[in-house]
């Protein structure tokens, strides 16, 4: 069997990395080989490389009969799923330009993505996603069809511009065998410089912009594939696909990543069971957002307190052995004999049961992106056997800037930068990027590119760190640093992580710009603090009923005092209890979970008020 790395030498010898390129040699070279496992209602279904390719070839044929050429922008708006990165590829081929949609986007959120984006052809994944661009349909004079992936409840749906998925790729087969090389003659034309991809930041300010990511950027980082951490020595990876695709960092792992260690994509059968898939699948590469880890880290010790005394016992010892392994290699090294040793016991006495659990029993090391993590959270995987790398990037960086690795690991902090990866700090310590991966430009924006982009070629990321020429920390973003009344200059994410490292607690807003104290709004885990109240009797019904409870406010204000004990900022003085959960279709979200903070701001004025009052 081929090794990693020889798999990537074999399959990029031919010089260009394009994803589409790669998908089209691996068809070729290795047919055979499972590019896509789809579980639907409980069975996996498979799909070979050869078949990958033929299809992405039948997209790419359809949507040239529907008048879609170079440059044409081409929508997705579905959950995961194999036809996404089959339409994704099919677009990239014949040179058009693939925009994703989030799941969660509402109707006017879908209008305005279509229509910024002048997109000729949607993908919807079914009736839901099918009814919001109907909605909307009269105001996008661009969009000529709509294919939908899932036909119940839409067969009855009299729109001539709607299409099923077998019959769009019906249409490419028979434009296939009327010219089997248009596909192939425009995927070898394309230009480093064409765009590929467009990624909508998610709106956290204003409305969201059109990142445009180049064909050269796609292929330079397929060239960081073995530097990053989580990917080495795997052979045969399989992968679990459950980070949006819509995002950049989804993207890179399932569309790049995936594809160039020719890899094994497995789908969840639905949002709502990818810790059951994950379990299942027990993927080899584990790409994490902060959410999903301190999830994983909350339920983990939720189920130790309802364990037996045994069990309770047992990861205790456990515990304390896995703490001698992570300190061990973060200050000697992985290959330390003595943490070798302890993480053999830590795993005889629950760790294995714990990662097999988790769905993390095969991967060796993991990354967290896309946000800022607590230590405490990554300290805990290290402990247990599973080290997870944090590393930094963004949508207009390719998601590619630093990155802890095995043997260069310094928690706190996202690592140093990736080879061929420039860094600098301004003035005011925005951090500052230069290198192959940084993106075209906003798409029909070009005043917000030159706010972004210097005529260097640097890219102002709008985040502020400490970069002492090896590591880099992320202190927050630029405009979410808090100023105090008294001048006091204060990181909210780091006093907001430390908070949600409680199992009981998920959101967690800080408050304090130009105000005597720091304050916070907290929103409740409420799984796991209504199993906390069905073990103390306490009645309650509602999410609202349960955080209003006072013994769940003690609960609460206990945890955020565990947290001002380990911030190197001020600590919280006072707190509010947040009376629903946020949500991304009520606008206190973003699409990929961040907090509105000036929505927040707005929302429960009343609650902040009565803090300061």
């Amino acid at each position: 069997m081929l090794k990693m790395q020889e798999i990537f030498d074999e399959i990029t010898e031919n010089g260009g990395l394009t994803p589409s390129r790669k998908v089209r040699e691996i068809g070729e070279r290795f047919p055979e080989k499972v590019a896509f496992r789809n579980k639907e209602f409980g069975i996996w279904h498979e799909i070979n490389y050869k078949e990958f390719w033929n299809q992405a070839q039948y997209v790419g044929n359809a949507l040239k009969f529907y008048g879609v050429g170079i440059n044409d922008k081409v929508a997705v708006h579905s959950e995961n799923r194999p036809e996404w990165i089959i339409a994704d590829i099919g677009i990239q081929a014949i040179r058009s330009i693939t925009v994703g949609l989030y799941p969660t986007n509402p109707a006017p959120e879908v209008k305005y993505l279509l229509g910024h984006s002048e997109s000729k052809v949607l993908f919807a994944e079914d009736q839901e996603q099918v009814d919001k661009v109907l909605e909307v349909l009269a105001d996008l004079p661009s969009l000529v069809k709509i294919v939908y992936f899932e036909s119940k409840g839409i067969t009855k749906y009299e729109n001539e511009k709607l299409i099923s998925w077998d019959e769009f790729i019906e249409i490419g087969k028979k434009e296939y065998e009327k010219d089997k090389e248009f596909v192939t003659n425009l995927q070898n034309e394309i230009q480093s410089e064409d765009t590929a991809i467009m990624i909508y930041t998610s709106g956290t300010t204003g409305p969201p912009k059109g990142s445009m990511l180049t064909h050269g950027n796609l292929e330079w980082v397929a060239t960081q594939i073995p530097e990053l951490s989580f990917t080495t020595g795997v052979d045969n990876p399989q992968y679990l696909s459950y980070l949006p695709l819509c995002h950049v960092f989804g993207r890179l792992v399932d569309l790049i990543i995936g594809i160039h260690t020719m890899g094994t994509i497995n789908f969840a059968e639905s949002i709502d069971t990818v810790q059951t898939d994950l379990a299942e699948v027990q993927p080899s590469v584990f790409p994490a957002v902060p959410r999903i880890l301190e999830r994983m880290h909350a339920g983990a010790l939720v189920r130790m307190k309802d364990a037996s005394r045994l069990k309770q016992i047992l990861f205790a010892v456990a515990s304390k052995l896995g703490n001698i392994t992570a300190k061990r290699r973060l200050e000697i090294g992985e290959h330390d004999f003595i943490a070798k040793v302890t993480n053999f016991v830590a795993q005889l006495l629950g760790f294995r049961a714990l990662r097999k659990k988790l769905g993390l029993l095969n991967v060796d090391n993991a990354l967290s992106g896309a946000a800022p993590i607590a230590p405490e959270i990554l300290r805990f995987f290290m402990s247990i056997g599973v080290p997870i790398y944090e590393g930094y990037g963004m949508t207009e960086n390719s998601a590619i800037a630093t990155g802890n690795r095995p043997g260069k690991v310094k928690l706190g902090t996202v690592g140093v930068p990736q080879p061929g990866v420039n860094l600098k700090l301004a003035e005011d310590g925005e951090i500052l990027v230069k290198h192959p991966g940084v993106f075209k430009g906003y798409f029909k924006n070009d005043e917000a590119t030159s706010e972004v982009i210097d005529e260097g070629g640097w890219l102002y990321t709008g985040d502020v760190g400490e970069y002492d020429g090896e590591f880099l920390k992320i202190v927050d973003r630029k405009k979410d640093i808090i100023i105090t009344s008294g001048g006091k200059n204060v990181s909210p994410s780091e006093i907001e992580n430390n908070i949600k490292t409680s199992p009981y607690i998920r959101e967690a807003i800080v408050i304090g710009d130009d105000r005597k104290f720091l304050s916070a709004l907290i929103g409740i885990e409420f799984d796991t603090v209504s199993n906390w109240a069905l073990r103390k009797n306490i009645p309650h019904t509602t999410y609202r009923n349960l955080s209003e409870n006072e013994n769940v406010q003690e609960l609460i204000w206990k945890e955020i005092q565990k947290a001002n004990e380990k911030t190197s900022s001020l600590a919280i003085r006072k707190f509010r209890m947040l009376t629903k959960e946020l949500d991304h279709e009520d606008g206190d979200m973003t699409a990929t979970q961040k907090v509105k903070r000036n929505v927040m701001m707005e929302k429960f004025s009343d609650l902040i008020e009565d803090m300061y009052s």
